[in-house]
């Protein structure tokens, strides 16, 4: 064989040991290549599924706090953003904004009178009455619809009839006064609210202003007008005699019972429902009960039906909305009503309010009212 190719033994040799030499640097290029794709493979994996990764964590993590919402304040905490502290109303009066414990429970006021009549300790300037001592005005006490509006609009601010205005905010996360329905319990929170209230006005205010505690008279705008209806009324107007009450869009039937006191106090307790044609069906229902409810209590006070009818009297012709008495909205509707409240519910009154006429009509005959179909 080597003789037919020209070569001797010895150069045979040198071609084998060179053909060997170049096949082994061959493989060992083989597994560079290798090696370099898995290590260009693992970084594009591992780069991809860490950005994948890390994207997807983020993603979840920013959704999953914005669905939370860990950061969504309730009404009650915003509300506590809004500062207090002293100020002057529209009349010119002074306006006192603060908030002390009562029962366990956090009860934020506005009262607007002269600044005289407030006490040293109010920190008003220029207060000299004396604490817990009587004065010649009295108060006209609101309570609120869910979610504190009319806290903060104090429709009632300033003195007007000889009233101080007053403003009580519901110690409620949600600012409802008798809190959110509950098992199906309506305002379950309300027998607590009510007697906050009666305690604010007894025992707190008189610390601060100096008002006739014999002439303290309430209002009601929705929400506020259930727990005064449904609890208030029938625990404690027995500690305010010859009052009034106007309860603006919201009633409902007694939720606790009558106390003796306050039973008897029905024969001198001056009433007045005021709704409108498109109020919210749930009320729809609800006012009548209330009317028919405290109808009955003044009669087993002793009253007869003019007697009553002089008392009691219910209206809702304005032809608007949930407490837009006066065809517009809520915030100017409530303002009407806060505005007249002395034509309505003091005695005296003409009964006439601006854009609706005359609404005193007694109870003893009206209670079937007639709305339209209004909202849920």
């Amino acid at each position: 064989m080597a003789k037919l190719i020209g070569l001797t033994p010895s150069g045979l040799l040198v071609l084998l040991t060179l053909w060997l030499s170049l096949c082994a640097a061959q493989q060992n290029n083989n597994n560079n290549n290798n090696n370099n794709n898995n290590r260009g493979g693992n970084r594009g994996g591992n780069r991809g599924g860490n950005r994948g990764g890390n994207q997807g964590g983020n993603r979840g993590g920013n959704q999953g706090g914005n669905r939370g919402g860990g950061n969504r304040q309730t009404p009650q905490q915003k509300a506590a953003q809004k500062p207090g502290g002293i100020s002057t109303a529209k009349d010119g009066s002074t306006m006192l904004d603060q908030t002390v414990q009562i029962n366990g429970l956090e009860i934020r006021y506005r009262v607007s009178a002269p600044a005289e009549q407030f006490t040293a300790a109010s920190g008003v300037q220029g207060g000299s009455a004396a604490a817990n001592t009587p004065g010649n005005m009295g108060m006209n006490v609101l309570l609120h619809g869910d979610g504190g509006q009319s806290f903060f609009d104090f429709p009632n601010q300033g003195v007007n009839a000889n009233l101080m205005g007053v403003a009580v905010l519901a110690p409620d996360r949600n600012l409802k006064w008798g809190g959110a329905d509950r098992n199906g319990q309506q305002r379950p929170d309300g027998v607590a609210h009510s007697q906050a209230v009666a305690d604010l006005v007894k025992q707190e205010l008189p610390k601060v202003v100096s008002f006739n505690q014999s002439d303290v008279f309430f209002t009601g705008v929705s929400g506020g007008s259930l727990t005064l209806a449904g609890f208030f009324m029938l625990a404690h107007m027995g500690d305010f005699p010859n009052s009034g009450v106007l309860l603006n869009c919201g009633a409902m039937a007694p939720q606790v019972d009558f106390t003796p006191q306050a039973a008897a106090a029905m024969a001198g307790t001056r009433i007045h429902f005021q709704s409108t044609t498109g109020e919210l069906q749930s009320l729809q229902k609800s006012i009548p009960q209330s009317v028919r409810a405290y109808e009955k209590a003044a009669s087993n006070a002793g009253l007869n039906n003019q007697q009553i009818n002089a008392l009691q009297t219910v209206d809702n012709s304005p032809n608007g909305g949930h407490c837009a008495f006066d065809g517009r909205d809520f915030v100017s509707g409530v303002q009407l009503m806060a505005s007249n409240f002395e034509n309505v519910v003091l005695p005296g009154g003409s009964g006439e309010v601006n854009g609706i006429g005359n609404v005193k009509n007694g109870v003893v005959g009206n209670e079937r009212l007639q709305f339209s179909a209004g909202r849920n």
